[in-house]
């Protein structure tokens, strides 16, 4: 029988690939906005065509730092159950459990504390 760590550790693992490969899809795709903008006129405020090269590359930056973030924490929530540990809620320091890690990796609190509406800086 796999263990609750074993499980996360997979799950984790799994997710941390996909997250690297969209950081990598996201970072590429905002290395060719910025290129192709180099090549374009700069006054695509009013371009009859739609969204603007500002505002493709502020979405595409947004969502490469969201996609950063949650990396880090699928890896400092790696780093703890790789140690042993199975990471704690933040707000009443009880367990979490396995099926919310599971579902929301890197969540910081227990259904009980989120449920009451606590949260996180």
């Amino acid at each position: 029988m796999t263990s609750p760590n074993d499980r996360l550790r997979d799950s984790w693992r799994d997710e941390r690939r996909r997250l690297q490969r969209q950081i990598g899809d996201l970072q590429q795709r905002f290395d060719d906005i910025v290129a192709a903008a180099e090549l374009t006129s700069t006054d695509d405020e009013h371009d009859p065509e739609g969204a603007t090269i500002a505002y493709e590359r502020a979405q595409v930056w947004a969502l490469l730092q969201h996609a950063r973030t949650a990396l880090a924490a699928i890896e400092g929530s790696l780093e703890s159950v790789d140690a042993g540990e199975v990471p704690d809620c933040a707000v009443c320091h009880g367990a979490i459990d396995t099926e919310r890690l599971l579902a929301l990796p890197g969540i910081r609190t227990c259904i009980d504390c989120a449920r009451r509406g606590h949260r996180l800086p």
